[in-house]
């Protein structure tokens, strides 16, 4: 009987813990903020709007009207192409000259022999300074001084040691020249550019110029007197530019 009663108490005992476990555990989910809405709210979706797809437009092409051919004319005549002949007919087809070669193959041409240059005439010694520097270099011997009224010399003799001398490009003088005159105790040479017309008259003179070694003006008037005294050949060139040298001893 006593074993019953105590079986009896455990059950109550477990049955009460149960209970107040279960009311425990709602409280707790009531103070924790769970809550049931009812009724339930309504669902809620998203409208999506499926646009309708438009038809694509045709594609216009341009088309051409297809080629015919004419129908065919059994009787018509039919027209041939002929082709045109040039004006002139060649009487020979064309021939080149016919190449000529020797047993081993071409033939050699022989180089022409080579003239024999005078070495001695192109480098003139020391000893010729009073041979003719105005003569061809190649020139196998010098010519002799130059003389009196040649066309590109002295138009008085080919050396102008201590002689007055005139130089006129393709003109010679008529005469002699004339000499100056002065009376003062002086030496030196005066050159003197001349300009000469075509009669061979003397239009203007300018003592001093390159190769003067002299500048007394007395002596220098005296050469411009003198140089245009002097008297060329006639030539076609309306004026020309020359020189006459002066030597005063």
């Amino acid at each position: 009987m006593s074993s019953g009663s105590k079986d009896g108490k455990s059950n109550m005992f477990g049955i009460g813990l149960t209970a107040i476990f279960h009311i425990a555990l709602l409280f707790i989910g009531v103070g924790s903020g769970l809550k049931y809405n009812y009724p339930p709210p309504e669902e809620q979706a998203i409208l999506m709007d499926f646009l309708s797809e438009e038809e694509p437009k045709p594609i216009e092409v341009a088309a051409g009207i297809e080629p015919r051919t004419p129908n065919p004319n059994p009787e018509e005549e039919v027209r041939l192409v002929q082709r045109s002949e040039g004006p002139v007919e060649g009487t020979k087809s064309n021939e080149a000259l016919e190449a000529t070669v020797g047993d081993d193959g071409d033939v050699e041409i022989p180089e022409p022999p080579r003239k024999e240059i005078n070495r001695r005439a192109l480098f003139p010694t020391a000893s010729n300074d009073k041979k003719d520097t105005l003569a061809p270099q190649t020139a196998e011997t010098p010519s002799d001084n130059l003389t009196a009224g040649h066309a590109q010399g002295n138009t008085r003799l080919g050396s102008t040691d201590g002689t007055p001398s005139a130089q006129l490009k393709g003109r010679s003088l008529m005469g002699s020249l004339p000499l100056p005159k002065y009376s003062v105790q002086a030496s030196g040479r005066v050159v003197v550019k001349i300009m000469v017309d075509k009669n061979g008259n003397v239009t203007s003179a300018q003592p001093g110029v390159a190769g003067t070694t002299v500048t007394n003006r007395t002596l220098w008037e005296a050469a411009k007197e003198a140089a245009l005294k002097a008297k060329f050949n006639t030539s076609s060139a309306i004026s020309q530019e020359g020189t006459i040298t002066y030597i005063f001893t």
